[in-house]
């Protein structure tokens, strides 16, 4: 993996767990760790209409290097970068402890 394309910087965000006694539950996103470096691949865009409204569909791909933390990232997190949030669809290891 080439430095020179890891050319913005994530940040990972987790549900703050809020146990109140009863229950434990998730809560609102909160930065989970550090600002990562990582290169960001647009692969797809759409605009979708039904029942009346425009639906903006998006789907980016984002590579970091492999780290223990970055290890430990889970579907549940999020992922914040330039101001947007994104939900993670998918996580796959390229090559051994690579990205």
């Amino acid at each position: 993996m080439q430095a020179g394309k890891l050319d913005r910087r994530v940040q990972f965000l987790r549900a703050d767990r809020i146990d109140d006694g009863y229950q434990e539950r998730p809560g609102d996103f909160v930065a989970h760790g550090g600002p990562v470096w990582a290169a960001r691949q647009f692969v797809r865009d759409a605009e979708r209409y039904a029942a009346s409204t425009v639906g903006v569909d998006t789907t980016d791909r984002f590579t970091v290097r492999w780290s223990s933390f970055t290890a430990q990232i889970k579907h549940s997190d999020r992922l914040a970068c330039e101001g947007r949030i994104y939900g993670i669809v998918g996580i796959k290891e390229l090559g051994r402890r690579v990205g």
